[in-house]
């Protein structure tokens, strides 16, 4: 198990986490976690369209424009932190050395559970790239053999993001979160993000599905917005309920 109360997010794009987990990582803060934000890329090239329409745009404006929304919407949700890697989108490409930085990273933040994207995504490559780096360097932290001097990971679990399309992605989600005692703080991120506005809907109405998902399953209820996550590991219990 964990020995600190610690979250740790592997972002492909400095969007992503917004749209997909900026309610967990509220709500966690809140209840006294320190959540770690760690985007791969800045999603310059592509998912800034509307940013590359402006006049004289270049690659490094359009960085330091994701970059400030990123910073802004993780204020917003409260984030402990926030990391920028910069290896650069369509396509993501992670080389040996980003990757022994991220394993550091786990091995420091020792997170209680991790978030990254869903395991296939015919829409976005660079998504299921992001995962499977996620997935080789919490593997790589928790060898002994791996800088023996270091101390070795545990085994948080990986809880995965919901894709724009879950048909065709082969997601099935197994956790429905509430997020309704942070929505607005979740909303105000959503709101920080001006180079994908035309997403700002889609995912206002993707959490109210989730909150009347949550309401089915759970019973009944007043929970008004989720978030769905599909976990990748056994979740080891001493009780069924």
């Amino acid at each position: 198990m964990a020995d600190a109360r610690t979250a740790l997010v592997i972002s492909a794009h400095a969007a992503d986490f917004v749209w997909r987990c900026g309610g967990a990582i509220a709500l966690h803060q809140a209840r006294g976690y320190a959540v770690t934000i760690v985007c791969l890329s800045y999603g310059e090239r592509g998912e800034s369209a509307r940013l590359w329409a402006r006049d004289g745009m270049t690659l490094e404006r359009v960085k330091a424009e994701r970059r400030r929304e990123a910073e802004a919407a993780a204020r917003a949700l409260d984030a402990h932190d926030i990391r920028f890697l910069d290896v650069g989108d369509y396509p993501l490409e992670v080389d040996r050395e980003t990757k022994i930085h991220l394993v550091e990273l786990i091995r420091a933040v020792r997170p209680a559970f991790m978030m990254s994207h869903a395991l296939h995504d015919p829409y976005n490559t660079d998504h299921v790239t992001a995962v499977g780096v996620a997935m080789e360097c919490r593997m790589i932290a928790q060898a002994r053999g791996h800088d023996p001097g270091g101390r070795a990971l545990d085994a948080p679990q990986l809880y995965l993001f919901e894709p724009h399309q879950t048909e065709q992605s082969g997601w099935k989600p197994d956790v429905l979160l509430d997020i309704s005692p942070v929505w607005e703080k979740k909303a105000a991120a959503i709101a920080c993000m001006t180079g994908q506005e035309h997403l700002w809907t889609y995912y206002t109405n993707l959490a109210e599905n989730r909150g009347n998902h949550f309401r089915r399953n759970a019973g009944g209820g007043t929970v008004g917005y989720a978030e769905a996550f599909q976990s990748v590991y056994p979740r080891c219990v001493d009780e069924l309920r």
